[in-house]
């Protein structure tokens, strides 16, 4: 591959955006705002791989994730790097990287069980699960809010929706945390762990498939095995890709949302008191925090042809990364980008991704961010660090894997 010119490179000074570590301390935001204002289509060089191009404006992000037929999930995968024939093959059964002529008819197996009316009605259920885990903590005056707080309420009500059993949700998370924290020791041990993980995933679901089989249910599991795509039942392959992608998504980027909104509002002590004084203020300051956070912060594209962006000559095969953290911060869009506010409106943030692609789960995850905070505030409104927290090491998901808090 020959590199564009060097004026289309990231300029020099910018963090390296394929190194984990420039994200320990939150997104390197002073790089994206760089780009955005002097080169938002950029060549970002890679230490083993030709390179790929960095898409920071919000209109760029949207233009590339509305056309599919150019800028292919499918091709090389949603992820930075490169995987081998089989791993690439296992991700495109995948919805989220599936090629466009299958994507939307897989996408509609599942789209009833995320409808809004489906998801209202989990309401009450989601409450009481939110209740039983604050329970759970009665009698301490500390906890590690992610692993005892955040990290439980969208896996219990992922592992419900899908019939997973509920003494199983502990293996659900740690097969998340391996898959997404391939880059971190805590999580992944090694770069093998993350496709082990995967591995993990697909034989369990192969037992769940053989159990509801035997004793059909009222579940994910069971509508799965019953559908038919084109007259025929969806192959091993394609069952596992979704039992794989909604335990995984449907857990660690609510978890991620709802322990990073957190941490917003204990670093704007003034926009939490907004929050705290009034309630109904609740599912707009969630979309500031989906906004803030962006729990995803970037999905790959690989270019089918050749093609101009932001005035820059992107050539079939070239790998395209989509910044949704940066597009969040665009100040062609938001006003005060680096600022945080409860009461953002409009609020046309990119955290659930555009177009075809959109997340699925979008109103599930702002449901369960809403109750949770309601019932964790009016137990306790005091809530209040106890400790520094802890980020994932990680460029693809800004997760955070401790934060202790006192329960005042």
């Amino acid at each position: 591959m020959t590199p564009p010119p060097p004026e289309a490179w990231i300029p020099p000074g910018c963090v390296d955006l394929t190194d984990p570590d420039a994200f320990l301390e939150g997104p390197p935001h002073e790089t994206f705002r760089r780009l955005r204002a002097e080169r938002p289509v950029a060549w970002h060089p890679e230490a083993s791989g030709g390179g790929f191009w960095c898409i920071t404006r919000w209109q760029d992000v949207r233009t590339v994730s509305l056309d599919q037929r150019t800028f292919s999930s499918w091709r090389g995968g949603i992820l930075l790097r490169d995987f081998d024939d089989d791993l690439l093959a296992a991700q495109r059964e995948t919805i989220t990287a599936m090629e466009p002529s299958r994507h939307a008819a897989h996408r509609k197996l599942i789209n009833m069980a995320f409808v809004p009316k489906v998801i209202r009605d989990l309401e009450p259920r989601l409450r009481v699960v939110t209740r039983a885990i604050l329970d759970g903590l009665a009698g301490r005056e500390t906890c590690d809010f992610v692993t005892d707080i955040a990290s439980e309420l969208p896996v219990v009500a992922i592992c419900e929706l899908l019939g997973i059993p509920h003494a199983d949700r502990g293996k659900v998370v740690a097969w998340s945390n391996a898959l997404v924290g391939m880059d971190d020791p805590e999580y992944a041990g090694s770069p093998d762990d993350g496709p082990l993980a995967a591995m993990q995933v697909a034989m369990y679901a192969q037992g769940l498939a053989e159990q509801r089989r035997r004793e059909p249910r009222a579940d994910m599991i069971s509508h799965l095995l019953g559908v038919e795509v084109d007259g025929e039942r969806l192959s091993d392959a394609a069952f596992n890709a979704f039992v794989l992608v909604l335990s995984v998504a449907g857990n660690e980027t609510t978890r991620n949302l709802i322990a990073g909104g957190l941490h917003a509002l204990f670093e704007h002590p003034a926009e939490r008191a907004r929050l705290q004084a009034d309630h109904t203020l609740l599912p707009i300051a969630i979309e500031e925090m989906l906004r803030w956070v962006t729990p995803v912060m970037y999905f790959r594209r690989t270019a089918e042809r050749d093609v101009e962006l932001g005035g820059q000559r992107i050539l079939a095969g070239d790998k395209v990364v989509m910044w949704y953290v940066s597009a969040n911060r665009d100040e062609a869009v938001f006003a005060e980008p680096d600022r945080f506010d409860v009461t953002r409106t409009p609020n046309d943030h990119l955290a659930f991704g555009f177009g075809s692609h959109f997340c699925l789960g979008a109103i599930l995850a702002q449901l369960e961010a809403r109750v949770l905070f309601e019932e964790l505030f009016a137990r306790y409104p005091a809530i209040s660090p106890a400790g520094p927290i802890a980020r994932m090491r990680a460029n693809h998901i800004a997760g955070v894997k401790h934060m202790p808090v006192r329960l005042t």
